[in-house]
């Protein structure tokens, strides 16, 4: 049944399949990352809180990344392991997935939810958060609340692939986009209003992750294509170990994202401290909240090339499985084609309007320091930004495809060897721009990798693997 209501992926033109299954992952991803941007923007407009909140916020952001890796993994990595099976007839295994997911979700966010809540003080001093005291004081106060929202927030992250997998990809964005709104909502309630700041910032964030948390659940009990029963609730190690490992890029691409993040805040913090400038005390958060809004704008420009990319996987993993390997690889073209794009038009905002992008930030309000490194910072640490969006709809291609290994591999190339050892050994030469450097040069890089991979792709995708699995659509048309 699932596979007859499936088999369009294996019909429709690949360009409105791109379409229907990317724009809602698109703005689900877009949102999804408005939780902490707008938080950031509020923050930064508030005059009792500015650069130190922008700061403080900064510091908190990568340890919600490590929530997000754990979900993705589960997610992205269900998302794909259904799609493979529903193309290859396999609605059984599909199923347990499903039921594993949710599993997994639950009991890995409680641990976390626990682990921040015990050890914050030392965990935020991990990521530069001890750069002065009113920036360590409201970063110990954002990350507790926020840390009690962690089971809510990987709930809804981790299950909004598994609902686009179920071929309900508006289901999903509606989710992720009723939460965020609700935050949009309340953050200048409570920290204009009632002037809660740090806190008010969080408690906005939590209440729209548990708004998207019900929605999830909502929907799964009433899936459409993959109907889990009571019996596919129990684990199963095989199915585990499956979806874990085809999840495995996508977390790997978020928690190596975390250590660049960790290696930055901190090289940050101490050749800051070396500037004739930002060694005094007043301007040290500058740095650190200057390079946390760019991130936040490569965020932005990442979440629209993930959501592409992603958003390709039900089509990729059910077209690889009914061996059509001809119709992947013209999605492929298609994708990589888009993600250029996407790049190209970010480079022109980085590089011709840096002060319109750190003026949302609330750059009115600080010094000129604070703007100049802005623009500087800006300019630097995107320039190769058109690689940074075709290097990641190849990493996630190729998990799409089932290739876990290559996919892992060139994640990991990108952001522990060249992310995380860049950011720590550019600054011993050029001080504090040597932690700008460290982001094109790992693009540039990398890109180098990835098109050897795109080039055999390529040839391997050339030829369908015809019958059988052109048998296995024929006889779904006839049910």
């Amino acid at each position: 049944m699932e596979q007859t209501a499936n088999r369009y992926l294996g019909e429709e033109p690949v360009g409105r399949l791109m379409k229907k299954y990317a724009v809602p992952c698109i703005i689900s991803l877009l949102v999804g990352a408005l939780y902490n941007i707008v938080d950031q923007i509020f923050i930064a407009n508030a005059s009792y809180l500015g650069s130190y909140g922008n700061a403080a916020n900064t510091v908190v952001f990568p340890l919600t990344v490590i929530a997000l890796a754990i979900a993705v993994m589960i997610g992205d990595g269900c998302c794909a392991y259904v799609s493979l099976s529903l193309g290859r007839g396999e609605p059984d295994k599909a199923r347990k997935s499903v039921g594993s997911a949710v599993l997994m979700t639950i009991v890995s966010s409680l641990i976390l939810c626990v682990v921040y809540l015990l050890f914050s003080g030392s965990i935020i001093a991990m990521f530069g958060g001890t750069v002065n005291g009113e920036t360590f004081r409201l970063s110990k106060e954002y990350f507790f609340y926020i840390s009690l929202g962690i089971p809510f927030y990987m709930f809804g992250q981790a299950m909004n692939p598994v609902i686009r997998a179920d071929g309900s990809p508006a289901f999903a964005m509606i989710s992720t986009l009723a939460g965020a709104v609700l935050n949009i909502i309340l953050d200048p309630i409570f920290i204009f209003a009632f002037k809660w700041g740090m806190a008010g910032a969080a408690a906005a964030t939590v209440i729209g992750q548990m708004v998207t948390a019900m929605l999830a659940v909502w929907y799964l009990c009433r899936m459409k294509l993959v109907k889990p029963r009571r019996a596919d609730f129990r684990p199963e190690g095989s199915i585990i170990r499956r979806t874990l490992t085809l999840g495995l890029t996508s977390f790997l691409s978020q928690i190596s994202l975390v250590a660049a993040m960790a290696a930055i805040n901190n090289m940050i913090r101490k050749y800051g401290a070396l500037d004739s400038v930002f060694g005094q005390e007043e301007y040290a958060q500058i740095p650190m909240a200057v390079v946390g809004i760019v991130m936040k704008f490569f965020q932005i420009v990442i979440s629209i090339v993930v959501g592409m990319a992603a958003g390709c996987i039900p089509i990729v993993g059910f077209n690889m499985g009914a061996g059509l390997n001809r119709r992947v690889r013209e999605l492929f073209t298609v994708l990589l084609a888009a993600e250029a794009a996407v790049g190209a038009l970010a480079l022109v905002f980085v590089e011709f309007l840096p002060r319109q992008l750190i003026g949302i930030f609330g750059a009115a309000g600080e010094s000129r320091y604070y703007t100049d490194f802005a623009v500087h910072a800006f300019r630097i640490y995107l320039c190769m930004i058109i690689f940074a969006c075709v290097n990641k709809a190849c990493f996630i291609f190729l998990q799409a495809m089932g290739k876990a290994v290559e996919s892992t591999v060139l994640s990991m190339v990108r952001e522990i060897v060249f992310g995380v050892g860049f950011a720590l050994s550019l600054p011993l030469f050029f001080g504090l721009d040597g932690v700008l450097y460290s982001m094109p040069l790992s693009d540039i890089l990398t890109f180098a990798v990835s098109l050897f991979l795109i080039i055999r792709t390529y040839r391997q995708l050339g030829e369908d693997r015809s019958s059988q699995h052109t048998g296995k659509l024929v006889s779904a048309r006839s049910n």
